[in-house]
């Protein structure tokens, strides 16, 4: 594939082919060609990126926040000239069509933008006194010291950007790990930063066994913050793990978002965005619409035409296919997972009405599929599906679909249609979540916080929050000198 890079690592701003734990092959999902081979660190490969990081720590917190802006906006530059390349390495990676490959690209550069711009704007504040005896109280935010990144592969620029942009725009070092499928990604985007000045070490580049890794540099005494996004299951491990050394700990998790739809809501509009948007990288995004929840005076007609838009949806290989709008799914066992959870359908379970299977040939496809009516305590209203799987259920009470929606332990992203003001506003307020999006589905900018509560993770990324997640909040109050 003349499109893919070789992959290295980068380790104290050298870069390195050679893995001291071996190679392992990265695939193309949509028809499971071998693109490359990808280095596997070894424990002594970590420790010299801990210590690089360590060394580069106090001379890049050390520059102004103006310079680094400087150096962080000129990394997405770079990453926006050479968009159409990455989006490109994207699309063999993950399966992405083109132009959601695309999208994450240039919106990852002003992601980028944005927080390099905190570099210059958090200068901290000044409390007033209580007393004449206090000269001032200012409190300030101080890097927090070498970050550990951890990303997973379905959105491979998009999430290495926003946690690269903080951390360095904080003044912090950092070494990111990205998924072992989509090394060349995050390496093309390490790429930009590296060439726009970040300094030796203060970015460190590793792939490999996830477990040996995250395990490896949480434990060390050089990591001060840890960054995950992923599993819920694997966030609260390595959430334990931070916490045994009471490290800084941001999580962002799984989600499994209701969608509460009321019968006053734009139908047309509304079931356009909502097909749109659930099928977008075949479901495998954590703020993914999954749960629909539909006023019952539009529930028949709702269901029938969510579910002709997805049957006329366009899967295959986008790599060789640009009108594809609906790529694979990310290995054999996501498709193993889907055929699972549709077998459990039926009876009380919910009806099948469009797609269910896989799709057989090259890839992991499995179809775009309606299931309507599945009971409350079903698998698929209660486990998040990470797939091209929707759930459409009626209701009669606006409490009783915020019943409903609120029913989990997620609590990543909630959406809801209505042209009420009334419910517009009682649902901005009654949904339980970190986002709440009433009549669209953007809850990801660069200006806004991104996170969610309960097993959903804490903390959040981008907007301001994106910044202070990598630093420490200190308070210097000063007194006047004795007589």
């Amino acid at each position: 594939m003349t499109d893919y890079p070789t992959i290295k690592m980068l380790i104290g701003g050298e870069w390195v082919s050679d893995g001291g734990d071996g190679t392992m092959p990265v695939a193309n999902p949509a028809n499971e060609e071998v693109l490359g081979q990808c280095p596997k660190a070894s424990k002594e490969q970590l420790d010299a990126a801990l210590a690089a990081a360590d060394e580069a720590f106090p001379k890049w917190s050390a520059v102004p926040g103006a310079e680094r802006h400087r150096i962080i906006r000129r990394a997405a530059e770079l990453l926006r000239e050479r968009a159409p390349k990455i989006a490109r390495v994207v699309t063999l990676e993950v399966g992405k069509p083109k132009a959601q490959a695309l999208g994450e690209t240039t919106s990852a550069a002003d992601l980028i933008d944005f927080l390099g711009e905190e570099a210059k704007r958090q200068g901290g504040r000044l409390v007033p006194v209580r007393g004449a005896h206090l000269l001032q109280q200012r409190v300030t935010h101080e890097p927090i010291g070498p970050a550990m990144l951890f990303t997973p592969w379905n959105f491979p620029i998009n999430l290495p950007a926003k946690k690269l942009a903080g951390a360095l725009a904080a003044g912090c070092s950092c070494i990111i790990k990205p998924a072992e499928t989509t090394p060349a990604s995050a390496q093309l985007l390490v790429e930009c930063f590296v060439e726009a000045g970040v300094p030796a070490g203060a970015i460190n580049l590793v792939y490999g066994d996830p477990a040996m890794i995250s395990e490896h540099l949480i434990a060390s005494p050089l990591s001060r913050k840890i960054s995950f996004t992923g599993s819920t299951a694997v966030g609260k491990h390595l959430g334990a793990l931070a916490a045994k050394d009471m490290k800084r700990f941001t999580a962002e998790l799984g989600g499994h978002a209701p969608v509460v739809i009321g019968e006053s809501a734009d139908f047309e509009r509304t079931v356009a965005a909502c097909a749109a948007t659930k099928f977008r990288n075949a479901g495998q995004v954590c703020v993914s619409p999954t749960r629909f929840l539909v006023a019952r005076g539009i529930y028949d007609r709702f269901v029938s035409e969510f579910a002709e838009r997805a049957s006329q949806l366009k899967v295959g290989d986008a790599s060789r296919d640009d009108e594809v709008a609906m790529g694979p799914l990310a290995h054999a066992g996501r498709v193993d997972a889907m055929k699972d959870l549709v077998g459990a359908m039926g009876g009380n379970d919910g009806e099948v009405v469009t797609g269910g299977s896989v799709i057989e040939g090259a890839g992991h496809f499995f179809q775009p599929t309606v299931i309507a009516g599945p009971s409350r305590d079903s698998r698929l209203m209660t486990e998040e599906p990470f797939g091209p799987v929707a759930g459409i259920v009626p209701y009669d009470d606006i409490a009783d679909a915020v019943g409903i929606a609120n029913s989990l332990r997620y609590g990543l992203a909630a959406y809801a249609f209505t042209s009420s003001l009334d419910e517009s506003h009682y649902l901005g307020s009654a949904l339980r979540a970190g986002m709440v999006a009433i009549n669209h589905f953007a809850v990801g900018s660069p200006e806004t916080p991104f996170g969610g509560i309960g097993d959903s993770g804490f903390g959040s990324e981008s907007g301001e929050e994106g910044y202070l997640g990598y630093t420490e909040t200190k308070l210097v109050t000063v007194a006047k000198a004795a007589p």
